[in-house]
């Protein structure tokens, strides 16, 4: 009895090797715009509320996604801000499974350089689209979390209004695997 109880715990193990290794393996994001653990540039900063930047959201690509992924979401959020629940810069979902990047500026709506399908949701700034980063003069540099979420939907449903909380909680519901990218911004 042990060994057949041995025998199909080797099996599992070696099918869960076996499945992690067809899907891929390990997801990475990385940008031409910023280093993990580097400043953030100007050009990504947020224009107005006492900041200078030009808020153009950074060029982001990503490789390692599991084969059975359906759609991509990505977000940014700084966990530092001085809200009691962060804040949130971005959010993209619905992104088509061939995409493996976009351009940077992308977060602006009006510029119409995100794939077909997908939608950005409201950030804490009030609107959709990208904010950069714009944290209180004098606090210790922010760490921004720019995240992408490989999903095993086509499509998270949510409303147009959608507070970017609602579609994280389906971001993690329907969540294949995620590749994180952090750098920091202080003023």
């Amino acid at each position: 009895m042990q060994r057949v109880l041995r025998s199909a715990i080797v099996l599992t193990v070696i099918s869960a090797l076996s499945s992690a290794s067809a899907q891929g393996g390990k997801m990475t994001l990385t940008s031409p715009d910023m280093r993990p653990g580097g400043t953030i540039a100007n050009a990504q900063v947020f224009k107005g509320m006492d900041c200078t930047g030009n808020n153009i959201s950074p060029a982001l690509s990503w490789t390692g996604a599991p084969a059975n992924t359906k759609s991509f979401a990505i977000t940014a959020y700084d966990p530092d801000a001085p809200t009691g629940s962060g804040w949130w810069h971005w959010v993209v979902y619905n992104i088509p499974a061939n995409t493996t990047k976009l351009a940077a500026g992308a977060g602006d709506p009006a510029r119409k350089l995100l794939p077909a399908g997908a939608t950005q949701g409201n950030t804490d700034f009030g609107q959709p689209g990208y904010g950069g980063p714009c944290p209180p003069k004098g606090d210790k540099p922010h760490h921004y979390h720019f995240v992408v979420y490989a999903l095993d939907t086509d499509k998270i449903d949510v409303p147009a209004n959608a507070t970017a909380a609602m579609v994280g909680f389906n971001l993690h519901a329907h969540g294949l695997a995620k590749a994180e990218l952090i750098a920091l911004y202080g003023r």
